[in-house]
């Protein structure tokens, strides 16, 4: 007997809407300490940031970012729905500590990953979503228009980031010198430079830019040219998950892979009428795959439709403050983006 398409379609939408009701209870439960705690709690607890356009809060209290999407797209992965997902401001003082600590699952706070952290802090990296670099950000009537200029100048720094070390490696390597001050609160950082404290202030660009935005003549200050570092910041968790670590990973790889295969928000309904297998099984036309994976078959389906593939993501909320792709472009456009493949 020959099925037709539309109605082969009914089947797998009704297998997969079976599938739901019980994979979110069996597939992810006993899966691990931390999705265990995820699942009895019924939210994910995520440790985020305040700069805008990664992750602050709208006018009405609400959530909104780049890593904020991410932390949706997990709660999508884990429940099914956007929303079972609580974000918490937390100092770069305080975040690896709570993570440590049990206090959040995951920290969607523009973490860098580094091998201290990774071996002595026994902390996990899911993939790189933003590749970043230490930026400098100085007045523009300092005439500077690179970071050996800066000969003596002070310099802010953020206590408790790989910051305060980079700099005074970039220092001395070029054979200069600087006077460095420690700043512990970001939001201070804006009035030292504004109040004429430091000469400049160092951080992660990504941090520097939103900071810009935020002083009283954006204008009358450059970010200069140089990185001092390399900065892949991605979402970290706490050790001894494995269930875990692997769910953040798919959910980031499933917004690349999306968006190289041009599926988007908008266009994502009428890729499920596609012929290709690959496509089939990854938005859950084709539920097998992910039943063997013990997923809903329409996590990523339904990852792409509510939050968008990561260029969307991108676009949204780092595109007005000025942002481009750059090293943040799939690698089929000359960036660094790059999914495994999704079988």
């Amino acid at each position: 007997m020959i099925v037709q398409k539309p109605f082969r379609r009914a089947i797998q939408a009704a297998a997969a809407a079976a599938f739901l009701a019980t994979t979110m209870l069996s597939g992810l439960a006993h899966a691990g300490p931390t999705l265990d705690k995820i699942n009895q709690r019924g939210a994910i607890k995520v440790g985020v940031g305040t700069t805008p356009g990664f992750f602050a809060p709208d006018s009405n209290g609400k959530w909104q970012g780049f890593f904020i999407d991410f932390g949706r797209a997990l709660s999508i992965a884990v429940f099914g729905t956007p929303d079972k997902v609580e974000f918490t401001s937390s100092s770069p003082q305080q975040r690896l500590p709570a993570l440590q600590s049990g206090e959040f699952d995951i920290l969607l706070s523009g973490v860098t990953v580094t091998t201290t952290r990774a071996f002595k802090l026994g902390f996990h990296f899911g993939p790189t979503v933003f590749y970043d670099g230490q930026g400098i950000l100085v007045r523009k009537d300092l005439g500077v228009t690179k970071a050996a200029d800066l000969d003596g100048a002070t310099i802010g720094a953020q206590s408790g980031t790989t910051g305060e070390l980079n700099v005074a490696d970039f220092f001395r390597k070029t054979g200069k010198t600087f006077t460095p001050v420690t700043i512990e609160d970001t939001g201070q950082f804006i009035d030292a430079l504004e109040s004429g404290r430091v000469d400049a202030i160092t951080q992660d660009s990504s941090d520097l830019v939103g900071k810009r935005t935020q002083l009283k003549k954006p204008d009358d200050y450059v970010l200069l040219p140089e990185r001092l570092s390399k900065e892949p910041l991605a979402p970290a968790i706490a050790g001894g998950d494995d269930r875990w670590l692997e769910l953040v990973n798919w959910t980031v790889n499933a917004t690349i892979q999306a968006e190289e295969w041009g599926i988007t928000s908008a266009n994502v309904d009428e890729f499920l009428e596609t012929d290709d297998p690959a496509i089939q099984r990854f938005l859950g036309v084709d539920p097998s795959f992910a039943n063997e994976l013990g997923l809903d078959p329409k996590w990523a389906y339904t990852i792409i439709k509510t939050v968008g593939n990561y260029g969307e993501i991108f676009e949204r909320n780092l595109k007005p403050l000025g942002w481009d792709r750059g090293y943040n472009s799939l690698w089929t456009d000359g960036g660094l983006l790059y999914s495994p493949p999704f079988r």
